[in-house]
């Protein structure tokens, strides 16, 4: 079970890059298992064919996160227990400068968010992290903006 802090920024996007049509997508289906408050949540999440359940805690730019690999079974085991706590959103994974750019389109009823992701192996790279242009507003932090958060609404 991997275990790690974790360490993103989070941006709304202004517009999309050219280069998404050649990136790689995933669908995903995500629903949460359990919130807290204090940022302390157990997400199940389907990523193309691949699932997992995450436990992670703490809010901002930097998290602990725990992640379990989960088969086929087991998660059609745990997927009615998220009923009203579920999103559905594309993502598509974009390198930039030794990094990773992940783009999340919503479904639904945030059919209108588009978010970008980095995630980062340090926090001197996350704190010298400097956006394309296609990025808009950063959010990282932002309860409104929280997966756990739109999942709920």
């Amino acid at each position: 079970m991997p275990n790690s802090r974790e360490i993103e920024r989070k941006y709304l996007v202004r517009w999309l890059p050219d280069k998404i049509k050649r990136s790689r997508r995933y669908l995903i289906a995500q629903g949460y298992l359990a919130t807290e408050p204090g940022g302390r949540h157990v997400r199940l999440r389907k990523k193309g064919k691949a699932a997992s359940l995450t436990f992670k805690v703490g809010r901002g730019a930097h998290r602990e996160e725990r992640e379990i690999k989960l088969s086929p079974k087991q998660f059609a085991a745990l997927w009615p227990a998220t009923t009203g706590r579920r999103l559905r959103k594309v993502r598509y994974e974009i390198p930039w400068r030794n990094l990773l750019i992940e783009i999340d389109i919503y479904r639904g009823r945030h059919a209108d968010l588009v978010v970008a992701e980095v995630e980062f192996p340090d926090r001197v790279m996350c704190r010298k992290f400097k956006p394309p242009s296609w990025f808009g507003r950063e959010v990282t932090g932002e309860k409104r903006y929280s997966n756990v958060r739109l999942a709920n609404e």
